[in-house]
């Protein structure tokens, strides 16, 4: 795995919200130590899970101000950068790269379905070419179950092909193994992260670069030990434990809504009440479902 550009555990991290709604940047930045206290190797803030389409840009660029104010360090953070307008693509991406953070995750603009593969390579092309930094990595983002809009391995390869020093890895969430097999195949060297904490260690074990995941939020000690063990044959027993660990998580989190059951279960682990918040349209569980779900957490291994 040393010639992948980025390889590790990265957390996709949940985002703790105030009373009013708005990011609680304190709880957010106390999470994100936390985080790589626990193994982490870096924190991949403002996607999925961190609910990154319902905040304004002008809220993306203060929770990534404040991660670094927290002395998170830059390369730590891979902030989700991609949103539907391009040129709103390109503005996050520069003012991350004026902080020093020069590795994002980048959705496709996904508004439009069914758009194809010429379309997404021009998105992706002109993205790049606004933006013009010889210090960007771009990790691809596929999740095609949300977006709508997947990435095909022909057009990975063209962009990896057309951008090799700056299109380096995917962040692959569409649960699909065998497409993550395929890409490792079909890109050597390109980093393939699983969003999926169940394929982590069939994925390294495929070749594949790591993982970005919900669960991470919760057991990073256990993915990381699944990262730094997988090919020592001493360990396997450990490592197979680590991962039924992390599973049990995934799977609770998944007995609900998945983000609004991931920030409960934080909160669950932290003992602040606070972490169940969701903004709109997600909504948090309710006092019958967060009971059923708090009394599983406390079996978990």
């Amino acid at each position: 795995m040393n010639n992948y550009k980025i390889t590790g555990v990265y957390s996709a991290a949940a985002t703790p919200l105030n009373a009013d709604g708005s990011p609680d940047l304190a709880i957010f930045t106390e999470h994100c130590q936390r985080l790589i206290e626990e193994g982490c190797h870096g924190v991949a803030l403002l996607g999925t899970t961190g609910e990154a389409n319902s905040f304004s840009l002008t809220e993306r660029r203060t929770i990534l101000e404040a991660a670094l104010e927290a002395g998170i360090s830059a390369d730590k953070l891979l902030p989700g950068t991609g949103v539907v307008a391009i040129p709103e693509t390109v503005e996050l991406t520069k003012h991350a790269l004026s902080l020093g953070v020069s590795r994002v995750v980048m959705l496709p603009p996904s508004y439009y379905k069914g758009v194809s593969d010429e379309g997404l390579f021009a998105a992706y092309a002109q993205i790049l070419e606004k933006i013009g930094d010889s210090r960007l990595q771009v990790i691809l983002y596929h999740i095609p179950q949300v977006s709508g809009v997947p990435l095909s391995i022909s057009l990975i390869s063209r962009l990896v092909e057309a951008f090799p020093e700056t299109v380096v890895g995917i962040k692959d969430s569409a649960g699909d193994f065998n497409n993550m097999q395929a890409i490792v195949a079909a890109c050597p060297g390109f980093s393939v992260l699983c969003g999926a904490d169940p394929l982590l260690l069939p994925l390294l074990k495929a070749g594949g670069a790591g993982c970005v995941t919900a669960t991470s939020n919760l057991v990073a000690d256990s993915l990381r030990t699944v990262y730094d063990n997988v090919h020592d044959a001493t360990r396997s027993v450990e490592v197979e434990t680590a991962q039924a660990r992390i599973n049990a998580f995934r799977t609770l989190s998944n007995s609900y809504v998945q983000i609004p059951t991931i920030k409960a279960m934080i909160g669950l682990k932290t003992g602040n009440v606070g972490w169940r918040r969701t903004r709109p349209p997600l909504v948090p569980l309710n006092d019958a479902e967060y009971a059923a779900l708090a009394d599983r957490y406390a079996k978990l291994p």
